[in-house]
């Protein structure tokens, strides 16, 4: 695997030098810098350009949630993922952060392998939510009125192959599962997916999600 470069932001030292210490034992990862807000976030990321920013929300100056903002802005040319670190799931800013363009949140206090695993999964492209904040996530679309279902209509731009990836990858269904139900080669599934994130303007699969409930696709 291609190193992955990591840019860590929380205002406290402590929470900055665990992150740092816990990457040190994974060498694929690389921690290129640090910031204690989300000015220096911003900035970080155009300088050092990291494949990943892990970020904290509640710091003074600029917050994480705006730093997220600005660099997942549509043209905003930063191609960085954004994790959000939080002490609680319970955090308010939770679906606003996914709806702005970060790719998940994880919990401060998780253990050093999970730590490892959430950066190398949202580096290969997958989206990282816990447990706990999925359910919310569900529990909060569930409580919106019912939907029709997917209609090609309602998205034109789609061909028929991208149409059957988007109604598997809002339901849940990683590449494998896509390539098994749909008979493809796991490459083309990804490639469809990457296509589907440029037509539909998301940057991941919870983006998708997201999209496909607030305009009434499924």
């Amino acid at each position: 695997m291609d190193e992955i470069r990591v840019l860590i932001v929380d205002d406290q030292p402590l929470v900055r030098n665990g992150l740092r210490a816990t990457f040190d034992g994974a060498p694929d990862i690389v921690v290129v810098g640090e910031a204690a807000n989300g000015v220096e976030a911003v900035r970080g990321v155009r300088s050092l350009k990291p494949d990943l920013v892990l970020m904290d929300i509640h710091m003074p100056r600029m917050d994480g949630l705006e730093a997220t903002r600005e660099i997942c802005a549509p043209g905003s040319g930063i191609d960085a993922k954004v994790i959000i670190l939080t002490m609680f799931d319970q955090d308010e800013h939770l679906f606003e952060a996914l709806r702005i363009g970060a790719t998940g949140f994880i919990l401060k206090d998780a253990p050093a392998r999970t730590l490892v695993e959430a950066v190398q999964e949202v580096a290969a492209g997958g989206a990282l939510l816990s447990a706990s904040v999925t359910r919310r996530l569900v529990r909060e679309f569930a409580r919106r009125p019912t939907l029709s279902t997917v209609r090609t209509v309602e998205l034109p731009e789609l061909t028929d192959r991208e149409l059957d990836v988007f109604k598997l990858l809002v339901r849940g269904h990683s590449n494998d599962e896509m390539a098994e139900l749909l008979t493809l080669g796991a490459s083309t599934v990804k490639s469809h997916v990457k296509h589907l994130y440029q037509k539909l303007g998301v940057r991941d699969r919870v983006q998708v999600v997201i999209y496909a409930y607030e305009n009434g696709l499924v």
